[in-house]
């Protein structure tokens, strides 16, 4: 062979299909293509896209479970807020606490027991 690239016996390079196409972007020298036979390059191919997948799908998950993980301790803050804000809500709404808010601002408690309105229609 006269030239560097390695050309399969009885094809030229001036096909249109993928591997002339291949052959002419990335030119292989002969040492190279006596190890890399061109006809296992599309299983070669395919390996080498099944492990960039692996690859993404491998990081992806990672970065779904670190954030899994940083949903967990916020969800536990909001609980903890949640908890403690309704025991503060539980213990300002008891009457005597009411009471005391109410003479603060001037209002006295009534002695007087709540009575029934009753309207009748004439």
């Amino acid at each position: 062979m006269s030239t560097n690239t390695y050309r399969m016996p009885g094809k030229s390079s001036r096909g249109k299909g993928f591997f002339s196409l291949l052959d002419k972007v990335l030119p292989m020298d002969e040492s190279i293509a006596d190890v890399i036979h061109l006809r296992f390059l599309p299983q070669i191919l395919f390996v080498a896209v099944l492990c960039v997948v692996y690859i993404g799908s491998r990081h992806y998950a990672e970065k779904k479970i670190r954030n899994i993980g940083n949903l967990e301790t916020n969800v536990e803050d909001l609980r903890a807020d949640y908890q403690t804000l309704k025991a503060d809500y539980m213990y300002n709404s008891k009457q005597s606490e009411v009471a005391k808010e109410a003479k603060r601002l001037g209002l006295k408690e009534s002695n007087v027991s709540p009575y029934k309105v009753v309207v009748t229609e004439e």
